[in-house]
């Protein structure tokens, strides 16, 4: 989503803000899923999930931290693991209108300023990326295929236990 955001906003330089505001309802809107499915499994379905050592740090951080637990996370970049807290506000049975505010707060100002820097620094990125995109394209492709084989080797091993 990142990519695209940036992506759309250097290519399509004046409708940037609508693309901010699009990739930020997509987030929320997924992120809501993760939660709605976390609200109904309780603390059993975040356990499943996630290890007992990693759910009981990321519960710790959402009791002290609430609506500040998910804001942050929210704006964080790639490889910081957001899922747990999405799971832990579900888990915790967290109240929806603060959950969806920052949600909405974290990832909109996530993707106003990815969407910003594709619209400053649009031609820059555009002509790196019509100059190197089959190397470009060839590492975000081996990137995908090597989390895809990470992600299923973990599933698997959870799965087994």
């Amino acid at each position: 989503m990142d990519v695209l955001t940036i992506w759309l906003a250097a290519r399509h330089r004046e409708p940037w803000p609508y693309y901010a505001l699009m990739a930020t309802v997509g987030a929320v809107i997924g992120g809501y899923i993760t939660y709605s499915l976390a609200r109904r499994g309780g603390r059993e379905a975040m356990e499943r999930k996630l290890s007992k050592r990693r759910a009981a740090k990321v519960s710790k951080a959402f009791a002290r931290w609430g609506f500040s637990a998910v804001a942050i996370p929210a704006v964080m970049p790639p490889p910081f693991p957001f899922v747990p807290f999405l799971l832990a506000a579900g888990a915790m049975q967290y109240s929806q209108k603060k959950f969806l505010a920052a949600l909405t707060l974290g990832r909109g100002i996530r993707y106003t300023i990815l969407a910003a820097l594709g619209f400053v620094y649009g031609r820059h990125i555009l002509r790196f990326f019509s100059k190197y995109y089959k190397p470009a394209l060839a590492v975000l492709t081996g990137l995908a295929v090597i989390g895809t084989v990470l992600s299923l080797v973990q599933y698997l091993r959870m799965r087994k236990a």
